[in-house]
């Protein structure tokens, strides 16, 4: 079982350190973006949420890209007369208002682009992709590809490309090779058509040779394979539809797309100086001096590029960003090991998470040559380490005599004495003796690992240690026996080798969470200034993506040109809403960030404070950490301090009771439970940390949400205790305190928020997490839900509920989930009926799920909503709904070209918070912007991208001035909401019900720690004795917060 962390969450890839759907706040692969209050921008996935402006290492003031000849073009006019032109003709087909859809239709047209703020320039990282007008591409299936026989396996990863190589090798195929491109895995694209008899006269099969064997082995397995033709595709079809101002004109963008995408891809994956990640990100491996930082514990960062093609109005896109990702460092096995072990200490569940799947050659043999003088590796995939259960149905089962993680003299196979020895290698074999009616058995193969053998009936056989095996065969071999043996065959039928005899592979990516040493380190290869990014974009991603047609022969057999400038697009940057506290009391702002402060420093009080009831402190002691006060009245004291700051801000806070001291040896001590559990616990606890710690923090999390009932805000005790900035860090505090205890931290004047002023209109937040690497096999997908109760869009109650499959997206509960919050609407928003309208930010689809938000959520949404409202209301046609999908994951960013105050953030170089974006980079029939609400302290702000999937509200309402469309409308909106993230004192750059139901999601995963982090301290090595290990089947009862804190913010 794997023992990786989870990921980037992604929710952290493509791009950020996607959190993957798991690992908030860093790991898994990089990239650039600052999300979250005004956060980082390159690297993290999550930045400060709080806070005044705030520092960062951005770029010096006034510093901006200029290309090399000191042009910055303007926008393409052609596109500027296209967009309008097609809004024009809209409106002249007097074309019946199609915002309000049902399951199947298109989605809604866009009703115009939106005309609020100043106007800037931008460079965005997309260039101009021009295919010749007469382009036609070729499409081929490769499909079952297997080895053959009767139980013929499927190859997968490299071994899968490398058969797609030796197929483009045969002929006629190798003829044609620079007329053909492919994804190595199912599809070929060709410039020019392989006809019916060329497919037949393929061989059917092939014998597999590795990449650098000039031929292939005796035993290696032949694979026979499949090609087809399905289809050609007129490239000019899609640039005509592109160009047209036709709105009714129709046609299915995905085949063309995805076949140029397929053409943009192949140039890195068929280069032998390039590794790539997925189907979009490349990285060159000849150049490391420069797009290398060291991670630490066995891992390297490479900087490369994620390239995509995208459609636009009026032209073919292809989208460049940087990309970053760890990976192994190409080392003897022993070093890598010796370097994790630094980092982790002698943590076997944590080893095989960082083992599993590594590639290695190994080194006890003399290694071939082929003709060109090329070493001829051996090379072998972990499955894991040693450990019972190994083989359990083989005849003669290996004997792990010392558990999980044996070394060489505790891990037994079974010698076969009678098998032809053959040369001396790794593994005995089986018998070579010929039987009548029987396939010989294989000989002893130097250099295959030792595997139990079986042998003919009466034959003789004995247990042989690695250990002893290897000093037998290979005396040249040093095996230190404290270090475990791995298996680089299947739990099924086991192959052992000694870590000795094994180097890492050069370019292999890994997939586990960085921890906190690693994430800052990555953070300072992947964080730049913008200038600096949009400079590597611009003039360094032509050789690692292929954008030239001097490295790139493909573009020149196509015809293709690529322009060797990104593009400018015309933007605006909106004015921000005035922020208001109690008594209608504004702060002093900072471009997109205040102070809760009067002009005498004063703390101005909560807009609504919340009343508490009992409250105490709880100080954890953990083993042999230190305390961070150094006797129980000084922890008194900093409380009582505290709470004159609650007070202060506005929060009715009686005197605490007197704080606790809990000492624990680690957080699954049973202390811990106890003191959460106990009877006299108070309703709210400040929980005061001795480090900050992911697992002790998820276990208080899932004792107090969902089964004490008690409200928890954590804290660590060194910033709690330090005197400096002690005022501030209270006030900070202070905002979880509130919104836990039903409080409303800070609005914005009603106007600001449109239809929502008029208390009809329920916002709705809902998102999923999904497992990631690293997580057990029963880790579940999560859905979370989130609604407001008022105007005020001050509190946001939440829902929980487990997907009914793993990885699927789609909401499956969604039917009861709107029906709670539709009843909390009415209870704790004191409305006497249902909202007339729901607005809904759908934050983690795809693009390509987009239609099944509207075929598959839509209906559920409607059924809920049948069933709660009554007909009087329904026979109305209500409620109305409005659906926005929410991306963070996607790769476009912008850049200023001029340096102007009012429209650039001076100190980082990013684009002034309040850039919109809604033409040049968008396609005109669809309604969708980039909204870069925030500012980014450092790297590259990434804008939040929202899409209109589904309108009933805003095209059913006249425009309201000073707006000129529908477009300003929703736009100035969803920008005014940024600004009311409650946790925050600055805006956010995502819109906070999608920002509060990704926090809803990560609770949960803390709930469920056990599921997605197999290598918790909980998880121990017998865990993984048998097999895969880790928990069972989580269920819904394992996510089900307690009724005292279901109705709150328990999130926050």
């Amino acid at each position: 079982m794997s023992g990786r962390d989870r990921g980037s969450r992604g929710r952290g890839g493509g791009g950020g350190f996607d959190r993957g759907r798991g690992g908030g706040g860093g790991g898994g692969r990089g990239g650039d973006g600052a999300f979250r209050g005004g956060g980082r921008g390159d690297g993290r996935g999550r930045g400060a949420d709080r806070g005044g402006p705030g520092r960062g290492r951005g770029a010096p003031s006034g510093q901006i890209y200029v290309p090399r000849d000191g042009i910055i073009p303007p926008p393409n006019p052609a596109v500027t007369q296209a967009e309008e032109q097609y809004v024009k003709s809209l409106s002249s087909a007097g074309l019946p208002d199609i915002g309000g859809l049902q399951v199947g239709q298109n989605f809604p047209r866009r009703p115009g682009f939106g005309t609020q703020g100043k106007h800037v320039v931008l460079w965005a990282n997309y260039f101009e992709f021009v295919p010749p007008p007469d382009l036609l591409l070729y499409r081929y299936s490769i499909t079952e590809v297997k080895e053959q026989g009767d139980k013929g396996k499927e190859p997968g990863g490299k071994k899968l490309k490398q058969v797609i190589k030796l197929i483009l090798e045969q002929p006629p195929l190798q003829e044609r090779r620079n007329d053909i491109v492919t994804d190595f895995k199912t599809n070929l694209i060709s410039r020019s058509k392989i006809t019916e008899d060329e497919l037949k006269a393929l061989p059917r099969s092939i014998q597999y040779r590795a990449e650098d064997e000039d031929e292939p082995r005796i035993s290696a397995p032949y694979y026979r394979y499949t090609i087809q033709a399905t289809g050609t595709l007129t490239v000019s079809e899609l640039t005509e539809f592109l160009t047209s101002t036709n709105p009714n004109a129709i046609l299915d963008k995905q085949p063309i797309s995805q076949a140029l995408n397929i053409f943009l891809g192949h140039f890195a994956k068929a280069s032998s100086q390039h590794t790539t990640i997925g189907a979009n990100k490349s990285y060159r491996l000849d150049q490391p001096e420069v797009t290398s930082g060291n991670l630490g514990a066995g891992l390297t960062a490479l900087r490369g590029f994620f390239s995509s093609i995208r459609v636009a109005t009026c032209r073919i896109l292809v989208n460049v960003n940087m990309s970053h990702a760890p990976f192994y460092n190409a080392v003897p096995l022993v070093q890598s090991m010796g370097d994790f072990s630094k980092a982790y200490g002698p943590n076997r569940v944590k080893l095989q998470g960082f083992l599993e799947r590594v590639r290695v050659r190994t080194t006890h043999l003399k290694e071939k040559k082929s003709k060109a003088g090329v070493p001829i590796h051996r090379i072998k995939t972990i499955s894991g380490l040693a450990k019972m259960g190994d083989g359990a149905n083989s005849e003669h089962p290996p004997r792990i005599k010392g558990g999980f993680g044996s070394g060489p003299k505790d891990v037994e196979f079974w010698l076969n004495e009678t098998a032809a020895p053959g040369k001396p290698g790794a593994a005995p074999a089986e018998p070579a003796t010929k039987t009548k009616g029987k396939k010989q058995g294989k000989g002893t193969q130097a250099g295959t690992p030792a595997t139990s053998q079986r042998g003919p009936a009466g034959s003789g056989g004995r247990y042989i240690s690695v250990y002893d095996y290897f000093r037998s065969n290979y005396p040249t071999v040093t095996m230190n026996e404290k270090f475990p043996v791995l298996n680089v065959g299947n739990k099924n039928n086991p192959s052992y080798l000694p870590v000795e005899v094994c180097v890492i592979v050069p370019a292999q990516s890994s997939q586990a969470k960085l921890d906190p040493e690693q994430t800052a380190a990555m953070i300072s290869v992947a964080v730049r200034p913008p200038h600096l990014n949009a400079k590597s974009i611009a003039e360094n991603s032509s050789d690692t993506v292929g954008l030239s047609p001097q490295t790139n022969i493909y573009m020149r057999q196509y015809g293709v040109s690529i322009a060797t400038k990104m593009i400018t697009v015309p933007g605006r940057v909106l004015s921000h809403p005035q922020v208001r506290y109690k008594n209608n009391e504004a702060p002093f702002m900072f471009p997109a960030s205040w102070n809760q402060q009067d002009k005498n420093r004063n703390f101005i009080k909560f807009n609504t404070g919340g009343s508490m009831g009992s409250w105490g402190a709880m100080m954890i002691a953990m083993g042999q950490m230190g305390y961070a006060f150094n006797n129980p009245a000084q922890l008194n004291d900093t409380v009582n301090g505290f709470r004159q700051a609650l007070v202060s801000l506005g929060i009715n806070a009686p005197a605490p009771r007197d704080s606790q001291i809990v000492r624990i040896a680690g957080p699954d001590d049973p202390a811990l439970e106890d003191s959460l559990m106990g009877s006299s616990q108070p309703s709210l606890l400040l929980v005061i940390l001795p480090v900050k710690q992911a697992p002790l923090y998820n276990r208080i999390k899932h004792i107090a949400d969902t089964k004490a009932g008690v409200h928890t805000i954590c804290v660590v005790g060194s910033k709690f205790a330090n005197p400096k900035g002690q005022d501030k860090y209270f006030a900070n505090v202070a905002l979880k305190f509130n919104l836990k205890l039903g409080g409303i931290n800070q609005t914005i004047d009603g106007n600001k928020l449109g239809i929502i002023n008029e208390n009809k209109t329920m916002v709705v937040g809902l998102d999923v997490t999904h497992p990631s690497p690293g997580s057990a096999k029963t880790a579940p997908s999560i859905a979370g839900m989130v609604a407001s109760v008022d105007k005020t869009l001050g509190q946001w109650p939440a829902i929980i509920r487990l997907q009914k499959e793993a990885r699927q997206e789609m909401v499956s509960e969604l039917n009861m989930m709107l029906k709670t919050r539709l009843n909390l609407w009415k209870t704790k928003g004191k409305h006497t009926e249902l909202p007339e309208n729901i607005l809904i930010y759908r934050d983690g689809v795809s693009e390509g799920q987009y239609d099944l938000v509207l075929n598959k959520e839509l209906p559920l949404l409607r059924d809920a909503c049948a069933e709660a409202y009554p007909a009087a209301m329904t026979k109305k046609g209500l409620p109305r709904m409005t659906i926005l999908v929410v991306g963070k994951r996607h790769h476009t960013r912008f850049f200023p070209t001029a340096v102007d105050k009012d429209r650039m953030d001076e100190k980082t170089g990013n684009c002034c918070n309040g850039t919109i974006v809604d033409r040049h980079v968008t396609e005109t029939r669809n309604w969708d912007f980039f909204l870069q609400a925030h500012n980014a302290l450092q790297g590259t702000a990434r804008p939040a991208h929202y899409f209109i999937v589904l309108d009933e509200i805003f095209t059913k309402r006249p425009v309201p001035a000073p707006f000129k469309n529908h477009a300003d409308v929703l736009e100035d909106l969803t920008h005014n909401m940024c600004y009311l993230f409650g946790r925050a004192t600055k805006a956010v750059s995502l819109c906070p019900p999608a920002y509060y139901a990704d926090l809803v999601c990560e609770r949960a995963r803390c709930y469920l720690a056990g599921h997605f982090d197999m290598a918790t301290p909980s998880m121990t090595p017998a865990q993984s004795e048998a097999g895969d290990g880790g928990p069972g089947e989580a269920e819904n009862v394992d996510i089900t917060v307690h009724p005292k804190l279901r109705d709150t913010m328990f999130y926050i």
